[in-house]
């Protein structure tokens, strides 16, 4: 089975967040953006996947066009981490990270769909386990800054269903309120976007510790200071997690070597796909390191990771960005339900995409 066409498609769809406005690296959001990877074969077989991201979105799918395209057209599909190897090495100079990873991400997704569907399993078959009907899934709520805001929906999530509740948020008040608005049976979980250098971070993780967080992720800037990550964890008591800014493979066995977090965080659309992806997982069940994989995507990316939550022994949370969308092209399986998502079981992704709704909201 050959690869005949891969399409970059870039959707834009309005949704509500529970507060007035939303910005992603001081850009103001006004849609959700995806950019879909849509890869078509000689057998009739079309996989979907999803490349980060958001402001990168034109870089990302220029990398794709311009670099992956040209190596991957009439190539064999079969065997999506063989290719992703190969494809690896080949554009190397071009960057190990960042907007090529990014494109790579994407396609591998759509080829691990393929393989899906040509044996007729689903992914978290492929991954290696007889998987899960559903995973629990905790409430990323995206960033207010007014600590009556955070409660509010903080509060909202948890009459929703959802027994993790994570902020985007910075300042004590606003954990305070969260807490206080959710009690302490529900799990709170703070991302922190890597805003502090080591001694304020140290001195921010000591205070939020009052607030018993499930874990707190990236407080230190940089992401890749692993040693001072490892410092942060033991000083302070907090568990920490990180890996969503990690490039590679490497980053992540650095990290485990250095003890620096308690939760590995790789992210799909960012680290290679599902490909690379899967050998996270495995170095860190031989080096018996968890594993919570970032996933705030509304498309393959968000479905991917659900097959591999779901292939895991352990039971662990999807991330599920809170807010809601207008119309998904992937319909339900985007979607929370009682503080729970459903593993899809059709084969590969495992999703029945309506390309009509792809229409509506493309934006080229």
């Amino acid at each position: 089975m050959k690869i005949t066409a891969i399409e970059p498609i870039l959707i834009r769809v309005p949704y509500r967040h529970g507060g007035p406005g939303h910005s992603i690296g001081g850009i103001s959001w006004t849609t959700m953006d995806t950019l879909l990877v849509r890869v078509a074969t000689d057998e009739g077989l079309v996989g979907w996947g999803e490349a980060f991201g958001y402001n990168a979105i034109p870089a990302t799918k220029a990398a794709l066009e311009t670099a992956v395209v040209p190596h991957c057209i009439g190539r064999e599909c079969g065997a999506p981490a063989a290719l992703a190897a190969e494809l690896q090495q080949k554009l190397h100079n071009f960057g190990r990270g960042g907007a090529m990873v990014f494109a790579l991400s994407g396609l591998d997704i759509a080829l691990w769909d393929i393989a899906g569907q040509a044996a007729g399993v689903p992914l978290h078959r492929l991954l290696g386990s007889a998987g899960k009907a559903q995973v629990p899934a905790y409430a990323s709520l995206l960033r207010y800054g007014e600590p009556a805001l955070v409660a509010r929906n903080a509060a909202e999530a948890v009459e929703r269903g959802y027994r993790h509740v994570k902020l985007h948020e910075t300042n004590e008040a606003a954990l305070k309120a969260a807490r206080s608005a959710i009690g302490d049976k529900v799990a709170l979980i703070v991302d922190t976007n890597c805003p502090w250098p080591f001694a304020e971070a140290l001195a921010m993780a000591r205070r939020f510790a009052v607030y018993d967080l499930m874990w707190l992720e990236e407080p230190l800037w940089p992401p890749e200071d692993f040693a001072g990550l490892a410092r942060i964890q033991a000083e302070s008591g907090v568990p920490l997690a990180a890996g969503e800014n990690a490039n590679a493979y490497a980053d992540f066995a650095r990290m485990i070597e250095a003890r620096a977090v308690t939760y590995l965080q790789p992210s799909v659309t960012k680290i290679g796909g599902l490909t690379e992806l899967s050998r996270i997982v495995a170095l860190a069940r031989e080096r018996k390191s968890a594993v919570i994989p970032h996933s705030p995507y509304f498309g393959p990316g968000l479905i991917a990771t659900l097959h591999v939550i779901a292939a895991l022994e352990e039971e662990i949370p999807c991330e599920r960005f809170y807010c809601d969308l207008e119309a998904s092209p992937f319909g339900d399986a985007v979607v929370a339900r009682h503080g729970f998502m459903a593993v899809p079981q059709g084969p590969g992704l495992g999703v029945e995409v309506d390309e009509a709704v792809i229409a509506r909201y493309r934006s080229d």
